[in-house]
């Protein structure tokens, strides 16, 4: 049975990391061979995926250890260029894992499409019109889409609302009709766009209006996932702190970002740290989960915290993070890039919904991460320490010479590429 436990995991070298990845998922060697070769994107393929390809962008690929969700061990893919991120995610969730582990759930799969008509004679009757063709305008989504039904998916409601009705301007006022679609393992955004378009004409000649767009909306706020922990504040306790001072830390912290946007950014781009690699390793498009992400955080019309911390009647610290998810684990990068593939097969979920779960619960750990930090060490010791490898890189040092250097800036407390670069100078002579 595969466990995510793996000691000591960090101080081996990378081929030995490799061997323990291979004997955990019995991969092929062609498998692995995404792994070892230079690119893991061919040249040839990147041109097929997007215009006026000159080459490929590598980001870092690293695993994040100890998540045990819902009773199961997952191994996480996360490609990211930030140092510490990886670490911080893993260490809290061994920590959550000690606690028992994350629980999640989700919604389901629906995802959102859009119509908008304009220059209606009447908006309210044309609202009423749209209404009372319901059955008729799902009928003919699933018609433009008939693999989707097969597959147990497809349009399944309808919604339509106005858009500034009072004003007197003849460019904002506006009727949108809602499709709310089960896009089942897909992310759905072709398959979307395809089913409306099909309807657009159906829908100018029932509401004597004009259709502009047709597009989903990746403000997926009926497909979302939760994660959630409870951490007794034993298994808080930190160098020179108490479990239950880092528990209350973590809580006021928290409720600095739920009171305050310019704190609230800072917060939530942490949390974006754990949830961003694993989107990006599986192919999936981050930019929509991203946007998706900041929205709901300003759901209630004040831009706030997208986690909650709090304390239980027992003393546990109890967290929360729950958002819209616009994912897939079938169709486009996920489907073509070699990587997204075996990060896929690394991460071992059956269906989106489930690969869903397990990002909110990383996002939760990298939270979590952050938070404790801050109220303890500060933020840059770890982080520093993590990055003085990076500056030794960036001032030339090689081989064995980037974790003398980094070792010798971690010391000296003087983490700089000018410090750095004196001292690949000493070295060198």
């Amino acid at each position: 049975m595969k466990s995510s436990r793996i000691p000591g995991f960090y101080n081996k070298t990378v081929d030995e990391r490799r061997e323990i990845l291979q004997s955990l998922n019995d991969f092929s060697e062609d498998e692995m061979g995404v792994l070892t070769r230079e690119q893991s994107l061919p040249v040839d393929l990147a041109d097929k995926m997007i215009e006026n390809v000159i080459g490929t962008y590598s980001l870092p690929l690293g695993l994040g250890l100890n998540f045990l969700i819902n009773g199961k061990d997952y191994v996480i893919p996360m490609a990211i260029e930030e140092a510490s991120v990886v670490a911080s995610a893993s260490y809290m969730a061994k920590i959550i894992r000690d606690a028992g582990g994350f629980r999640t759930e989700s919604t389901g799969r629906v995802m959102i499409g859009q119509i908008q008509v304009v220059g209606c004679q009447d908006f309210q009757l044309a609202k009423k019109t749209l209404l009372e063709h319901k059955e008729q305008l799902i009928k003919a989504c699933n018609t433009a889409y008939p693999s989707i039904v097969k597959r147990g998916g497809g349009a399944q409601d309808m919604d339509v609302r106005i858009l500034n009705e009072s004003s007197e301007s003849k460019y904002d006022k506006m009727l949108v009709l809602h499709m709310y679609i089960d896009t089942r393992d897909a992310m759905g955004a072709n398959m979307i766009n395809t089913m409306l378009e099909a309807l657009a004409p159906t829908v100018e000649e029932l509401t004597d209006g004009k259709v502009y767009l047709r597009i989903l909306s990746n403000y997926a706020d009926r497909s979302l996932a939760k994660a959630t922990c409870v951490i007794p504040p034993h298994l808080l306790v930190s160098e020179g702190f108490s479990g239950e001072e880092v528990r209350d830390g973590i809580v006021h912290a928290y409720e600095f970002a739920a009171s305050d946007p310019y704190r609230a950014v800072t917060h939530n781009k942490g949390i974006m740290n754990g949830i961003d690699p694993v989107v990006i390793a599986t192919g999936n498009d981050w930019r929509a989960v991203e946007a998706g992400a900041h929205a709901y955080a300003a759901r209630f019309g004040k831009y706030g915290s997208m986690t909650t911390w709090s304390v239980d009647e027992e003393g546990n610290l109890v967290g929360e993070l729950e958002l819209p998810m616009a994912i897939g684990t079938v169709g486009g990068a996920t489907r073509v890039h070699p990587m997204a593939k075996l990060a896929l097969r690394i991460l071992g979920t059956e269906s989106a919904e489930e690969l869903a779960q397990v990002i909110v619960a990383v996002g939760l750990a990298q939270n979590l991460g952050a938070l404790k930090a801050l109220v303890t060490d500060g933020i840059q010791k770890g982080h520093m320490a993590l990055h003085s490898r990076s500056v030794a890189v960036a001032a030339g040092a090689t081989g064995e010479m980037i974790d003398m250097i980094a070792q010798q800036l971690i010391e000296e407390k003087e983490i700089r590429v000018g410090r750095a670069k004196e001292l690949v100078a000493q070295y060198t002579k």
